[in-house]
């Protein structure tokens, strides 16, 4: 969480927070307390970026519901890079008698569907999605590979995910250009950082939802820098603070 406080502060304060959703029984509690403790006034203007999630922007209207919210550029072209991936592996052409190309034209429209948003004209975005859809639905009929078929049910729920989200999508260019942010990969890091490859489902061996929540919350102490401060709370008797010495 990177939280700034008006002009004055150049460098934002940055935080982590982190909750298993199905165990906590007070998120909306746990992060209001956070943003207080770093600041946050209740008539603040707050921007909040999200992966669109419908949890996650509930707990940020809990907090303020007259915040921007923003959808995150960076959840948009992760989407984006898994179509374009797995469009690489398409067919070149389709059909017999009048071969059409595929392969090169469902990569040149994903290709206009991120221009599109990354302007945030979203009307068009939805469009060529849509005529992505119409295009593979056609060649899963010539041909009965899995892999059309696949890509073709990812881009429809790509473009109802975007269709959910479309009040939310800005112009990010114009973001970019302005200095704004439009992006939360130091989130991403960080969630990389607390969650590691634990929680993975081909592992062999996971946490409980009860146990990787109280860990999240050690590892997010530690983190922030907090660690010490709340074990010398819980053992008075732990070695005492010490203060660099400046020769």
């Amino acid at each position: 969480m990177s939280f700034r406080r008006g002009n004055e502060q150049p460098n934002p304060s940055i935080k982590c927070f982190a909750f298993v959703q199905t165990y906590d029984e007070k998120p909306k509690r746990r992060l209001f307390e956070l943003l207080q403790s770093q600041g946050l006034q209740m008539n603040q203007q707050i921007e909040f970026l999200s992966d669109g999630g419908d949890t996650v922007r509930d707990v940020q209207l809990y907090l303020s519901p007259e915040a921007e919210h923003l959808l995150d550029w960076f959840h948009l072209t992760m989407r984006l890079t898994t179509m374009t991936q797995s469009a690489k592996g398409l067919p070149d052409k389709i059909g017999d008698e009048t071969p059409l190309p595929l392969r090169d034209e469902v990569l040149r429209q994903l290709e206009r569907t991120k221009w599109f948003l990354w302007h945030g004209n979203v009307f068009q975005a939805l469009q060529v999605l849509t005529s992505i859809h119409l295009d593979l639905e056609m060649a899963s009929w010539e041909r009965d590979e899995v892999r059309i078929g696949k890509l073709c049910k990812t881009v429809q729920e790509f473009y109802t995910f975007i269709d959910r989200n479309r009040a939310f999508i800005p112009n990010y260019g114009e973001r970019y250009r302005s200095g704004e942010r439009i992006s939360t990969g130091l989130v991403e890091s960080t969630v990389n950082q607390v969650v590691s490859k634990r929680m993975v489902k081909k592992q062999q061996m996971r946490w409980s939802h009860r146990g990787a929540h109280l860990l999240l919350q050690i590892r997010t102490r530690v983190l922030n820098g907090d660690w010490e401060d709340v074990f010398r709370r819980w053992y008075p008797g732990f070695r005492a603070q010490t203060q660099p010495v400046f020769a």
